[in-house]
């Protein structure tokens, strides 16, 4: 199979344009998904039992669900020097939020289990451990969970599962989701709620902003909502055995760049690494993809890394 025959695999799967399925695709090799097997094996082994797709009620619901938590986020979420505005915000909650409904959807169609997310307004630091708020067996009642199980949300380019400072102890299961939501994604619902033909539009045409021809075609020019792909990558336990250190990666001239990491990350494991890898005066040690992480401690595991087969998840979700 020809590298463009690959691509246009992705592409069918996610149901999205080649340019796109061509940077997912490239992500999955970069992040190691691929390492040790052949790719007729990853597309329909790991690859497409895991993808599924959000509706546009699935989407509204967590749209709006990250809008609840918007006044008690902005503001705190961050600090100063990563402080962003409420669109970016809400955008960014809502991502994490597909990732977390992605999930649900998984759950069910895998392991028959029920669950509930903990979407609910209050701080956002009251939920980041518990995702899944309660789960139940088909036809059973609702209990809470026996695991602590949390979803992490990146984007199809996305390489690195990044778990900052106590919170990979604080939950059992880690899952890493990838949410193919773009920037014209909430453009797309809105025009399909008639927020623009109804309402923008309309005032743009009252202020003298546009002719009647212009708004229409205007709003034809609009991209029209679409099911989100989504790909549950993998996840990876809290109680295995992780060594420090756990990485691999390529020299340059005077940089070192990461392109695989599997377990904690620690303040001077970089230093460390330089030393290591015999860098000169003036070289960092950068991550593939990413460049820098915005912390020095917690964990870390590139996409390769992950557990992803249906034996590990049943192992693992066991007891849930």
């Amino acid at each position: 199979m020809t590298v463009e025959q690959q691509i246009a695999s992705v592409a069918d799967i996610l149901r999205v344009d080649e340019e796109t399925a061509r940077v997912f695709l490239d992500k999955a090799e970069m992040g190691g998904d691929l390492d040790g097997l052949e790719f007729s094996n990853w597309l329909e082994e790991r690859f497409k039992p895991n993808v599924y797709f959000l509706d546009q009620n699935e989407y509204a619901k967590m749209l709006v669900d990250a809008l609840k938590i918007l006044p008690n986020v902005a503001g705190t979420d961050y600090g100063s020097s990563r402080q962003r505005d409420l669109a970016q915000l809400w955008a960014d909650t809502t991502r994490g939020y597909l990732g977390e409904q992605a999930m649900v959807k998984f759950l069910d169609d895998k392991f028959g289990i029920e669950a509930k997310l903990a979407h609910e307004r209050g701080k956002l630091e009251d939920f980041l451990p518990l995702d899944i708020s309660e789960v139940r067996e088909r036809g059973s009642e609702w209990r809470k969970p026996g695991l602590r199980l949390g979803v992490k949300a990146v984007k199809f380019n996305g390489i690195w599962m990044d778990i900052p400072g106590d919170q990979f102890d604080h939950t059992d299961i880690h899952a890493l989701v990838k949410v193919g939501v773009g920037r014209e994604s909430l453009i797309a619902y809105l025009k399909s709620i008639s927020v623009f033909k109804d309402k923008v539009l309309k005032q743009g045409e009252a202020a003298g902003s546009l002719t009647s021809s212009e708004s229409k075609k205007l709003y034809e020019e609009l991209p029209d909502f679409k099911s989100i792909p989504v790909y549950i990558s993998g996840f990876v336990p809290k109680n295995s055995h992780y060594k420090p250190l756990a990485y691999s990666g390529h020299k340059g001239r005077i940089h070192y760049t990461v392109t695989s990491w599997n377990g904690p990350i620690r303040p001077g494991d970089l230093d460390e690494i330089k030393k290591r890898e015999g860098l000169p005066q003036g070289g960092r040690v950068k991550f593939l993809g990413i460049g820098d992480f915005s912390h020095d401690a917690g964990y870390l595991f590139s996409t390769g890394k992950l557990l992803w087969s249906t034996d590990d998840w049943k192992k693992h979700l066991s007891g849930l």
